[in-house]
């Protein structure tokens, strides 16, 4: 069975933009629900967290080793430490962890 890169390609894209596509044309008007409202807002956020969360715990050997940087860096964000701050403690500390524990 001889596999068509092209046809995956096509059937990819068709599906991707008719869900980004089929919203602007079925909803032309501002969406008054509150509810509707804060859902569609937090939708980033909470995509970009299912993505990162498994990718963080399963990057490392010693997947609490994951866990531990993930709440640590969390931590440090929210007392205003930079992006850079925050990537290079939690490397460390995944660093540490592992080298103590393996």
């Amino acid at each position: 069975m001889q596999h068509n890169t092209l046809v995956y390609i096509a059937v990819m894209s068709a599906v991707t933009l008719s869900v980004k596509i089929l919203p602007l044309t079925l909803i032309r008007r501002p969406i008054k629900s509150r509810f509707v409202r804060s859902f569609l807002y937090y939708v980033p956020y909470v995509t970009l967290a299912v993505m990162t969360f498994p990718a963080i715990v399963q990057a490392t050997d010693l997947p609490l080793a994951g866990a531990i940087a993930l709440i640590v860096g969390i931590v440090a964000a929210w007392f205003g430490a930079s992006l850079f701050q925050v990537a290079a403690t939690c490397c460390v500390l995944v660093l540490i962890i592992e080298f103590l524990m393996l």
